[in-house]
């Protein structure tokens, strides 16, 4: 079930007024089975992972709350590692790892071959299973005592606004809010409608339009010169962070429709000052869950610089293998994971900037400096990320170097058989919401310091919904982070 879908909208205000007209004590077992729904709307037989993750976690964050000796609460958490990345492992990589051993078996002469399991990949099972991950391990490291009640734990594990991309939720945060007897609040309501409703803009007034020029060029690099593709690859930037950052949203609002908040997961990257701020500012929910149950475990930055430079590139690399079973995401990874150090060791050796500069002078020049350099950065990684495999990497590579006589405005407007001047049309919108979306990202990263005005947000609001009903695609497509 998707959020901007016609069974959403009917699903979610018959799920907000049982949860409000009910007994707060019983709030769980609708949200549970409203969630359980929502799932099974997409593939009914695949719920059967989330319950089975979910028993297995939940018995074993129990026994560890009785052992106390550390070879059994070890094995407790082994079994929890074992059948949950195993679940992940057999969906996601399974494929991708023997195609890759068959493919280097035959590079070496061998005639080893792997047969496709070709399992359709379990919609989130990326994000539930390291949410349930992090409980379990919380609960280890003794950061947090076991959930007795089955049902607000499996409801934790399964909450359904963000169930299928994120953002990824502790338990420590999570199941206080799910515990928590809210009465209806209508400021709360309000709050949580306008940000589904910009959630809403940014997936199909930009994210769905951009899809239209990225996909056309993406599908066919050979038919492009090298302007229109790194044209297209800044509109796939735009792209992915309005769709994803749009689902964000709308989970979010959903949630607080019904006095439950969850975690921000986004704050202007592309506002970045450097690699180390932008992987601060984006996925913040994946990030810090792989800064807290990995980086860290691995000694985070109190080990030699040349450890912390081993203990960054393996998260990125892993980060990326995260996103998919490809070896462009590995490369992305990577890519990022490089720059990270890079920036850091440079950090190190400038202490920060030039002395001599004071801090104003010095957060001007990281400003003017900084955030189109980091932009660019992160832009090309992009292409890595949006590359269908190598060899489709290296072509778009190769075209980048290709210029010839048809303008970037000629080649975005001859991808479709629509008429020209339609999809000048289509330019045009899409840039001047992504102004807007800019704008009203740092209009509301600065509501602190603006006057409040009732009337003013109530036209802001107005403005908005009347813009995301004039532009709003016709033609959708699937959120981008349903695939990981």
């Amino acid at each position: 079930m998707l959020f901007h879908s016609f069974a959403y909208f009917t699903f979610f205000p018959c799920v907000v007024a049982l949860y409000f007209a009910i007994p707060p004590r019983h709030r769980w077992a609708l949200l549970l089975a409203a969630s359980y729904y929502f799932y099974a709307a997409w593939k009914p037989e695949y719920l059967l992972l989330i319950v089975a993750s979910t028993l297995v976690d939940y018995l074993v964050g129990l026994g560890l709350g009785r052992h106390r000796e550390a070879g059994a609460r070890r094995w407790l958490l082994a079994a929890s590692l074992i059948l949950n990345l195993g679940l992940l492992g057999v969906f996601k990589y399974a494929d991708f790892f023997g195609q890759s051993l068959a493919g280097l078996a035959r590079a070496l002469g061998g005639g080893w071959n792997v047969p496709a399991l070709n399992l359709l990949l379990p919609v989130g099972i990326s994000f539930y299973t390291f949410q349930t991950l992090s409980y379990t391990i919380d609960v280890y490291r003794g950061d947090r005592e076991p959930e007795r009640h089955l049902g607000r734990f499996a409801l934790y594990v399964s909450f359904f606004p963000q169930l299928v991309a994120g953002p990824i939720e502790r338990s420590t945060h999570l199941l206080p809010e799910l515990r928590a007897e809210r009465p209806f609040d209508l400021d709360r309501v309000l709050s949580g409608s306008s940000l589904f409703a910009w959630g809403l803009f940014k997936k199909l007034v930009i994210a769905d339009r951009a899809a239209a020029f990225v996909d056309a060029v993406y599908a066919d690099p050979e038919r492009f010169q090298g302007p229109t593709i790194i044209v297209a690859t800044y509109l796939f930037a735009f792209q992915i962070y309005a769709d994803f950052s749009g689902y964000s949203d709308m989970a979010v609002g959903s949630a607080r429709v019904m006095g439950i908040e969850l975690m921000e997961n986004f704050d202007r990257p592309y506002a970045a000052r450097s690699i180390t701020d932008f992987w601060r500012r984006w996925h913040i929910s994946l990030s810090t869950w792989f800064r807290d149950y990995l980086y860290i475990p691995l000694g985070g930055n109190r080990v030699v610089p040349r450890r912390r430079l081993f203990n960054v590139l393996v998260v990125f690399v892993l980060s990326g293998l995260w996103h998919g079973a490809s070896w462009t995401f590995v490369a992305w990874g990577a890519y990022h994971g490089v720059l990270f150090a890079l920036t850091w060791a440079l950090m190190r050796v400038s202490g920060e900037g030039p002395s001599r500069l004071g801090e104003d002078a010095r957060r001007v020049l990281s400003a003017i400096l900084g955030i189109p350099i980091t932009f660019h950065l992160v832009v090309f990684g992009w292409l890595l990320f949006r590359a269908r495999d190598l060899d489709h990497l290296g072509l778009l590579i190769h075209q980048l170097g290709v210029v010839s006589a048809p303008s970037v405005l000629d080649d975005l407007t001859s991808i479709g058989p629509a008429p020209a001047a339609a999809l000048r049309v289509e330019l045009v919108v899409l840039a001047a919401s992504v102004v807007l979306l800019e704008a009203v990202e740092w209009l509301r990263r600065h509501r602190d310091e603006l006057p409040r005005s009732a009337p003013l947000r109530a036209l802001a609001v107005a403005g908005l919904l009347c813009w995301l009903v004039l532009a709003a695609r016709q033609t959708h497509t699937p959120f981008l982070y349903f695939q990981f």
